[in-house]
């Protein structure tokens, strides 16, 4: 009996594998809030279109399998199928997809969908990316625009910078910073609300809804809609298991993440309107940029293009954003 025993073993190890095998996980890198989360918007939207045309989807609540480091390592390895993952994880496997975040490089979330349409630069990061075992199936909205945040006055123009310490993600944001006049520092999330407490920063460049999932709303007293640049993530998806997908289930997904992102464009615009909204009621002033004051930024910000990327890297996206326009 033993034989037939270790048989139905190995055999139920098998059936178990298969049937995992055939379940598209979808790492989630927010908690499930639609009103909040864009990214949760596209995740949920994409799994729902593959479950009504016959695939399996589950979505993996953010933290279960991992931090952002570990989820790009097994997408890339092909133990995880989705994953939605932070741009600049994303960058550090293309350096040319930072871009993307290069400040006034382009003028709104509209005009980096039309830049991205008419151009090849999605087939292009993709080419590279393939080869690390990822791609990228969409740039997922976290908002409209990142905006400038801060405790201590409005800021209407580059000078008002000047008296500031502004929270920064790394070196290149440093130097976004001094572009306009004022000043930064290194600060990591978890350490932000001491920071602000304590003086050692006045504010940062974040999305809108962004005080509200960190606690920050009651500290913040003041916001720029600067649009600074487009709020977003990445869709990122395991290479070797899209290739290995059947013609109709590779045409499923694809249409997922088409369904997907007009899903997360939708909800851009009332999120938006909500969380200024919900800004205001806080207390915190809003201010929105004169035409003139937005050239000025962005006048300032073109020498912090090239502060990762050199001229050949980026010329590309820059001749995307023309073809936008």
């Amino acid at each position: 009996m033993r034989p037939l025993k270790t048989l139905a073993i190995l055999a139920g190890l098998v059936l178990g594998w298969n049937a995992h095998a055939t379940e598209i996980r979808i790492a989630l890198d927010c908690p499930p809030d639609p009103a909040k989360c864009g990214s949760y918007v596209f995740a949920h939207a994409f799994a729902e279109h593959l479950k009504a045309n016959g695939l399996s989807a589950r979505e993996m609540p953010v933290g279960s399998i991992g931090g952002e480091a570990e989820r790009l390592d097994q997408t890339a390895q092909g133990l995880l199928e989705v994953n939605m993952a932070d741009l600049a994880r994303a960058a550090q496997l293309e350096k040319s997809v930072s871009a993307f975040m290069a400040p006034y490089l382009f003028d709104s979330l509209d005009h980096l969908d039309r830049s991205v349409a008419r151009s090849d630069l999605m087939s292009r990061i993709n080419a590279s990316l393939s080869k690390k075992g990822v791609r990228i199936i969409a740039l997922v909205a976290t908002g409209g625009g990142n905006g400038l945040f801060n405790v201590k006055h409005p800021i209407a123009k580059p000078e008002d910078l000047k008296d500031l310490r502004m929270r920064a993600l790394d070196e290149n944001q440093l130097k976004l910073f001094q572009a306009w006049g004022g000043n930064g520092v290194v600060i990591t999330m978890p350490e932000v609300a001491t920071a602000f407490q304590t003086g050692t920063a006045h504010g940062y460049v974040n999305a809108p809804f962004v005080p509200f999932m960190f606690g920050h709303a009651d500290i913040l007293k003041f916001y720029t809609d600067a649009k600074v640049t487009p709020s977003l993530r990445v869709a990122m998806i395991a290479e070797d298991w899209y290739k290995g997908l059947s013609d109709k289930d590779r045409g499923i997904v694809d249409d997922a993440a088409v369904k997907a992102l007009a899903a997360n464009r939708a909800w851009v615009g009332p999120s938006d309107t909500a969380a200024l909204a919900q800004l205001e009621k806080a207390g915190v002033s809003i201010t929105r940029l004169a035409p003139e004051s937005r050239a000025r930024f962005r006048d300032l910000s073109r020498p912090a293009w090239t502060a990762v990327l050199n001229q050949a890297e980026i010329q590309p996206y820059i001749d995307a954003a023309e073809k936008g326009r």
